[in-house]
C-alpha cells in the first residue's frame, strides 16, 4: 500500500491513501538508519488494523527535496509570510531565512500579509528592501481579499508550504485559501507585539485536486552557521552582477575601498537593509570560524 503522509505528531503518521487516512507508526528500521518520516513524504505502508484505520510505514519513497526547519518533503514552493505590522517585519530573520531557502534550492515567495495596515509608501518601502532579488512578492490581506487570487494562480497545481514568524497570519490566510475555519488564529501578546502560536506541527491540507499548501509552526529564530562566510555573498541574488567588479579580488564587502557592492548599495540598487543583513551575517560567521 502507498500513500502520503499529511500530518506526523508525536510519532504517529496520519497517511492519506486515497480517501482514506490510517494513523501509522513508524518501523523500528528507520531508528536504526537514523532516517525519519516528514509530512509530504510519499511511504509504502502495511495495514494493521482495518476497523480502526491503523498502519505501520515501512519504506519511504526517494525525495524530490527535504526542508530541516520546517521539517517537510517533496515541496515545490515555500511562501514565507511576514506581516507590514503586529508584528513589525524582522529583516534579519527574514533574509536568514531566505538564505536557508537558497540552500535548499526551493523557489520561494515572500507574501506580506496584514496589508489592510499599510499604505502605500509602507508597500514601496517591502518592495525596495527586496528589489532585485529575483524574489516574487505579493501583498495579501485577508480582510479585504488583495491578493487573494493572485496567490491562488500562483500556487496552483503545486505542493506549497508556508513559513513565517508566529503572529504573521499563516492560519487566517490558510483558512482564506480554503475557504473554511481549519485553523484556529490566535492573537498578538499586547506586552511584547508576539503572535501566539496556534499551529503546532507541519499539517497538509488539499486547496483543490492538484494543489496542496502544508502550514507549519511559526519560528523565532533561524540558523545559518552552515554557510561558509566567502560563500555568502552567493546567498545574496542581487548581489551577483558586482561580484568581481571591486578593486580587491579578496573584497569581503565590508570596509573595504572600491567595492563595487557598497557602491551600488549606495546607488539604490541594492537594498540597505539587505546589505546590513549580509554585514552581520558575515561577522557573525566569521567570529563563529574564529572560535
Amino acid at each position: 500500500m502507498t500513500g502520503q503522509i499529511i500530518k506526523g505528531v508525536g510519532g504517529l503518521y496520519a497517511v492519506k491513501d486515497g480517501t482514506k487516512i490510517y494513523q501509522c507508526r513508524a518501523r523500528g528500521i528507520f531508528r536504526k538508519t537514523n532516517e525519519k518520516p516528514l509530512v509530504g513524504d510519499h511511504v509504502d505502508y502495511e495495514i494493521t488494523s482495518e476497523e480502526d484505520s491503523e498502519g505501520s510505514i515501512t519504506a519511504i519513497h526517494e525525495r524530490k527535496n527535504r526542508l530541516i526547519r520546517p521539517e517537510a518533503a517533496n515541496v515545490d514552493l515555500i511562501l514565507v509570510v511576514f506581516s507590514v505590522k503586529d508584528p513589525d517585519p524582522n529583516y534579519d530573520m527574514l533574509n536568514r531565512y531566505l538564505c536557508m531557502m537558497k540552500d535548499a534550492e526551493i523557489p520561494t515567495m515572500l507574501t506580506v500579509t496584514k496589508t489592510d495596515l499599510a499604505d502605500e509608501a509602507k508597500k514601496k518601502e517591502i518592495r525596495d528592501i527586496f528589489i532585485n532579488t529575483e524574489i516574487p512578492l505579493v501583498f495579501l490581506s485577508s480582510k479585504s481579499g488583495e491578493g487573494i487570487e493572485e496567490l491562488r494562480g500562483f500556487i496552483k497545481g503545486k505542493t506549497v508550504i508556508m513559513a513565517g514568524p508566529s503572529g504573521v497570519g499563516k492560519s487566517s490566510l490558510l483558512n482564506l485559501l480554503t475557504g473554511q475555519e481549519i485553523m484556529a488564529t490566535g492573537e498578538l501578546s499586547r506586552k511584547i507585539r508576539r503572535g501566539k502560536n496556534t499551529t503546532r506541527h507541519t499539517e497538509i491540507f488539499s486547496l483543490d485536486d492538484d494543489t496542496l499548501i502544508l502550514d507549519s509552526p511559526g519560528f523565532t529564530s533561524v540558523d545559518i552557521s552552515f554557510i561558509e562566510p566567502e560563500n555568502l555573498v552567493l546567498y545574496f541574488p542581487e548581489f551577483m552582477p558586482y561580484i568581481g567588479g571591486c578593486n580587491f579580488s579578496s573584497c569581503r564587502h565590508l570596509k573595504e575601498p572600491g567595492c563595487r557592492i557598497k557602491q551600488a548599495v549606495e546607488e539604490g540598487d541594492i537594498s540597505r537593509t539587505r546589505y546590513q543583513s549580509y554585514c552581520t551575517f558575515l561577522t557573525e560567521l566569521i567570529n563563529q570560524r574564529r572560535y
